[in-house]
C-alpha cells in the first residue's frame, strides 16, 4: 500500500506510544503487546494496548477533577481545532503571570506553551520530575482571561515537585478551559498556527490520548 508522506507544512507534535514510555509515577504503565502475529502463522497482526488515558499526548476533560462535569466525549470540536498560538516561555521553572502578560493574550485564544520541556523532558523514557509547569497564579490568570484552550509540553499543566496540580487543573477546567498535555513543540516556531487535536471519544471519559498536529502560519 503506497503511503502519502506529503505533510503540507503540518508538524506532528504527538508523543509516540510505546511499551515502557514515561508516565506519571502513580498511573498505569504502558504496554503494547502483539497478540496475533503473521510471523507465527496468524492471519493478521493484531496488538493489545494497555495504558492510562492521561498518557503521552492527551486531553483533560472537566470530569477529571469535577464529579458530574463534561466527559471527553462532550468536548466541543472547536476547542482543539482552529487557529492557535505557540508562546515561548523563557523561565526554566514555571509559567508565570508576568511572562504571559507580555504576550497580550486575548479571550478565546488557544494557547500552546513552549518551554524547555521540548525536547529536554522527552529525551528519556524515565519520568522527568523537574519539568516546567504552570504556576497556580498563571492558571488563574489564563482562566480569568477567558482563553479557550491551554497546551503544555509535558505530562501535566501542574508541577510534580511543587504539587500544585489539583489547583492548576481546577482553575482551568473549572473555567471551561480545555487542557492539552504531553506535546512536543521542539520543531514548532513561536507564533500563530493551525491546530488539529482529536482525542479518542471515550464515553464519559476523564481524558483521552490524542493525535495533535500544527501548521505554522
Amino acid at each position: 500500500m503506497k503511503e502519502n508522506l506529503k505533510s503540507d507544512g503540518w508538524i506532528d507534535v504527538s508523543i509516540p506510544i510505546t511499551t515502557g514510555m514515561a508516565h506519571w509515577p502513580d498511573r498505569p504503565p504502558v504496554y503494547v503487546e502483539h497478540v496475533l502475529d503473521r510471523r507465527r502463522g496468524d492471519d493478521a497482526d493484531v496488538s493489545r494496548l494497555s495504558l492510562g488515558v492521561h498518557t503521552g499526548t492527551h486531553v483533560d476533560a472537566p470530569r477529571n477533577f469535577f464529579r458530574g462535569a463534561a466527559g471527553i466525549d462532550r468536548m466541543p470540536l472547536d476547542a482543539t481545532i482552529g487557529r492557535a498560538r505557540v508562546i515561548p516561555i523563557s523561565d526554566r521553572q514555571a509559567v508565570h503571570v508576568d511572562e504571559l502578560e507580555m504576550n497580550e493574550i486575548q479571550s478565546g485564544e488557544r494557547i500552546l506553551l513552549k518551554t524547555r520541556n521540548s525536547p529536554q523532558a522527552w529525551q528519556s523514557k524515565n519520568f522527568f520530575e523537574d519539568f516546567v509547569y504552570i504556576s497556580t497564579a498563571a492558571a488563574k490568570w489564563l482562566a480569568d482571561r477567558g482563553v479557550r484552550t491551554v497546551g503544555i509540553d509535558y505530562l501535566s499543566v501542574g508541577a510534580y515537585l511543587v504539587r500544585n496540580g489539583e489547583a492548576v487543573h481546577r482553575a482551568l477546567l473549572g473555567a471551561g478551559v480545555w487542557i492539552i498535555e504531553g506535546l512536543d513543540l521542539t520543531r514548532v516556531p513561536p507564533g500563530p498556527c493551525e491546530l488539529i487535536c482529536l482525542p479518542l471519544k471515550i464515553l464519559g471519559g476523564d481524558g483521552a490520548p490524542a493525535r495533535v498536529v500544527l501548521r505554522p502560519i
